[in-house]
């Protein structure tokens, strides 16, 4: 048979959040791309919660919308409940949270796929790489990607591949004894693939997820739960979403708790739980532990939370936030009708967990290409983290850097002082991950600087010079910079004194009077106080768009805070720039102690900021590899 043979110049590997990002990005980027999945009716799916956001994962979707990304756009158009959470907490924790519509998110994805120019959609599986050995000895990389081969022989020369796998490589569902080897929700497993990473020396694990059940809306009593209903004013996710397109009316979500029954009916069966009988292989996530984890490892807790979400509006599926299980049909069905309000619940779709090969992350340069594999890039899941907000972070950093490179241009890296995609990114590839890695507020050094609220201040002209984001929108960021500025300049040069009228209108605020005169400013920094409050002291001043005033308030009642952090982000800079040479011999590092010899000689950090991150490499140990390669130079 004659082989089919295809040139392009970018190969995506699968199209979950990340191949969808990465796909989009090298296209936009005028690069011809193809996307391969296992199923065109998979793209963009939520196998498992039907939310886009929360806690740190919401900054990830503003974040990618400031490059240019479209998760942000897409989620504005398919949600059904918004809320942002943590708002009585400042603004550094605030994040938007949305519930999706499954089945249009993935609708409304697919179109943009289907209508973006460059871009061609291909259902097959890849099942090898196509590499050679690098001509150059003393080159940094070992191998070239060539391209990739699919199932049925036909061949696609890239310049660039890009890997996106998710949780389909070797995949297998396990639901007590029931063991199925396929992907989510039933769909084809890829099996193939992993030996041909191995074969170019790619270090894989194995990790587990998990997902609860779905059940028939009908079968619910909502009467014995609390209704939870989104936010009266909702936030857009994507900074270029009109904010009066979203003010929709919202669909109900329910919180019901578990109890000591449901807890017993656990305990009794966990020796056919696959997570406690030894079947399971892979590592589960921390962060997001099954109903059988919750009630082994928090003993004492009395309850836990169930949260009910509708999946869309067009299906009675309600996905069961919480108790993600592995546990035998039989059990599930015992324990989610001890849950108030699930007495009579029907299973539409079981628990399930699922295994899958990925990727020990520290074979990847910050840009996400890998260090020994020239043109070959990864995101997602495949990296060994967890999420859909994630992995959308990671496709669009490893398409922009796929494009760059072809293109030959200097690739991008966000270091941890300006995103948390930086921080992510830089976790994944210091830091040695042994489960999925989740995104967390408390892993951002600076998260004060780094808020969702300013994402777009922090990040578009980064899009814009990458070709992702427009000069209509980066020209509408730099307004907003410049009334910013200037507004914040305007009260801090406009004073009040300490006359009857104003101690008047103080009080009525329930603020302190003056003593002496202050400015407006200063008025605004008080917590009781902000710049909507004192309009009736400020009689000039212009009307400005909310997102500014939020800045506005932002910026006074945290100028102090910011700029304590500005000056902690400087001398990360300063480490950060510190190179170590690349001839350094760390065994000839006396004082160094063996973990962090071992580590620094494994991971080859390409600065001692970057060392300083790496676990098991100590503050001391930082110190005495800063005296030594100060005594190299010196040599």
């Amino acid at each position: 048979m004659p082989e089919i043979r295809e040139k392009v110049d970018v190969c995506v590997v699968g199209a979950g959040h990340a191949g969808c990002e990465a796909a989009l990005a090298c296209a936009r980027m005028g690069l011809e791309t193809v996307i391969f999945t296992v199923s065109v009716d998979s793209i963009a799916l939520m196998p498992c919660n039907p939310n886009i956001g929360g806690s740190s994962k919401g900054h990830l979707v503003r974040e990618l919308d400031a490059l240019g990304g479209e998760m942000g756009k897409v989620i504005d158009k398919t949600f059904i409940q918004s809320k942002m959470l943590n708002v009585s907490k400042g603004p550094a924790v605030h994040s938007l949270r949305a519930q999706a519509d499954k089945a249009e998110y993935s609708r409304a994805m697919r179109k943009v796929l289907e209508n973006q120019e460059h871009l061609t959609i291909k259902q097959a599986e890849v099942v090898s790489l196509l590499a050679e050995e690098s001509a150059d000895t003393n080159a940094l990389y070992t191998k070239k990607i060539l391209g990739v081969k699919t199932f049925t022989g036909a061949v696609y020369e890239a310049k660039a591949v890009i890997l996106c796998t998710g949780t389909y490589l070797k995949a297998r569902c396990l639901c007590g004894e029931a063991i199925t080897h396929t992907g989510p929700n039933g769909l084809q497993a890829a099996n193939f693939l992993t030996d041909s990473l191995q074969s170019l020396g790619i270090e894989m694990r194995r990790f587990k997820t998990g997902t609860p059940a779905r059940m028939d809306r009908r079968s619910l009593d909502f009467s014995k739960m609390e209704e939870q209903f989104g936010d009266e004013k909702i936030v857009p996710f994507s900074f270029s979403t009109n904010p009066e397109d979203v003010q929709i009316e919202q669909a109900s979500c329910w919180l019901t708790y578990t109890n000591e029954e449901t807890h017993n009916i656990i305990r009794a069966n966990l020796d056919r739980s696959p997570i406690y009988a030894g079947v399971i292989e892979g590592t589960g996530p921390r962060y997001c532990p099954s109903i059988e984890d919750k009630v082994v490892k928090f003993a004492e807790k009395e309850r836990h939370q169930v949260f009910i979400e509708p999946e869309g509006l067009h299906t009675n599926e309600m996905y069961v936030g919480g108790m993600s299980s592995s546990l035998p049909e039989d059990v599930q069905l015992a324990m989610y009708r001890t849950v108030p309000g699930l007495e009579h619940c029907k299973i539409v779709r079981n628990a399930y967990a699922i295994e899958y090969d990925c990727m020990n992350p520290d074979q990847l340069y910050p840009t996400l290409e890998f260090k020994k594999i020239q043109g070959l890039f990864s995101a997602g899941q495949f990296n060994g983290s967890s999420g859909y907000e994630e992995a959308a972070a990671q496709g669009l950093i490893a398409g922009m850097n796929a494009a760059l490179f072809i293109k030959g241009k200097e690739q991008i890296v966000l270091d941890r002082s300006q995103a948390y995609i930086g921080v992510l990114i830089d976790d994944l590839v210091t830091k040695e991950n042994f489960e999925p890695y989740r995104m967390m507020t408390s892993r951002a050094e600076y998260r004060l600087l780094l808020r969702q609220d300013n994402a777009d201040l922090r990040l578009r002209k980064i899009g814009y010079e990458a070709g992702l984001v427009t000069e209509e929108q980066y020209e509408a960021v730099c307004r907003k910079e410049q009334l910013i500025a200037r507004e914040i300049e305007r009260l801090q040069g406009i004073k009040v004194g300490a006359n009857a009228e104003i101690q008047k209108f103080l009080e009525a605020q329930g603020s302190t009077g003056l003593k002496t005169a202050a400015s407006l400013a200063e008025l605004v920094s008080r917590p009781e106080l902000s710049y909507e409050a004192i309009a009736g002291i400020d009689k000039d001043r212009p009307k400005l768009p909310d997102d500014v005033v939020e800045q506005i308030n932002i910026n006074i009642k945290y100028d102090g805070y910011m700029k304590r952090q500005l000056k902690q982000v400087e001398q990360f800079k300063k480490i950060e720039k510190k190179k170590i040479p690349v001839e350094i011999d760390y065994d000839d590092i006396k004082n160094l102690r063996l973990e962090a010899r071992q580590k620094l000689k494994k991971l080859k950090p390409l600065s001692v900021g970057q060392a300083s991150r790496i676990s098991g490499v100590s503050p001391a140990d930082i110190s005495v590899l800063l005296v030594y390669i100060e005594s190299m130079r010196n040599r």
